[in-house]
């Protein structure tokens, strides 16, 4: 058997409108696992708030693996292990959390299951402490964690301050971290060189397979790299025009089944 390694982005993608793995999916997901095949998910969010996804899919019986914090981390998880990772250089936790307090912004890190925050609980905090259905552990400094790996600080704003600080922010670190807006109130400061692809990279050489093994399927921005890297890029029906430019194919939307015909005619019929 030729194995593949399919990998997914979450929302869009994976799920459909409503935030669900339709049951056609999940069989046939399910159905490769069971033949040796390898499932990733892709996401921008923490690993911890991947759990729920991970149980549904069977993750820990078949050996799935996680990219989580758009590619800082790769986690198998059958044991916990993370087998690839681009943490925060250690000063960045303490300095953001500063200059959110200079400015009034909400900030936060995760660890585990925790939100660490070090800042008034704003709503935008308040929606991702609910998203990950994490615990929420308030400190007075990230000294403490600066021997831990930490993948992001997530700080928060109203749109239009949130857009004037994540420049910059982006101005100042420029080529030594990764500053970016992942929702309009959301800015998001990860290690330089953070991408999916590179996560991909990473986990190819664990499992000592070839780009030209893998199949990623995606429908946003933050995709555009695993895609273009892949053996095989997908974009999904859905998907922004960018995405579907640089992809090999396109398939049907989210709502769709959309990747029940990519493994159907990619994997199942490859065999």
């Amino acid at each position: 058997m030729n194995k593949k390694v399919l990998v997914l982005d979450i929302d869009g993608t994976l799920t459909n409108s409503n935030k669900e793995i339709t049951p056609a999916t999940r069989r046939a997901l399910l159905a490769i696992q069971q033949m040796g095949h390898i499932v990733v998910l892709a996401s921008g969010r923490p690993t911890g708030g991947l759990r729920m996804i991970t149980g549904e899919l069977d993750f820990p019986r078949y050996g799935g693996y996680i990219i989580s914090y758009n590619g800082a981390c790769v986690t198998h998880t059958g044991t916990g292990e993370a087998v690839f990772k681009n943490a925060l250089p250690d000063y960045v936790a303490a300095w953001m959390h500063a200059y959110a307090l200079d400015h009034d912004l909400g900030m936060c890190s995760y660890v585990g299951n925790e939100l660490i925050c070090g800042t008034r609980v704003d709503r935008y905090l308040e929606r991702e402490t609910q998203l990950n259905r994490f615990e929420r552990r308030m400190v007075d400094s990230f000294e403490p964690y600066m021997r831990t790996d930490l993948y992001k600080v997530l700080l928060t704003a109203q749109p239009t301050r949130a857009e004037e600080h994540e420049k910059r922010l982006a101005r100042r670190f420029m080529g030594r971290l990764s500053v970016y807006r992942s929702e309009p109130f959301f800015i998001e400061v990860m290690a330089r060189g953070v991408s999916k692809a590179d996560a991909i990279a990473g986990l190819l050489e664990r499992l000592g397979l070839e780009r030209e093994d893998t199949i990623a399927c995606g429908d946003g921005l933050n995709d555009l790299s695993m895609i273009r890297y892949a053996g095989l890029g997908v974009a999904m029906g859905n998907a922004q025009r960018a995405v579907k430019d640089a992809a090999d194919i396109v398939t049907l939307s989210n709502d769709e089944d959309g990747l029940v015909p990519v493994i159907e005619k990619y994997i199942l019929g490859a065999q």
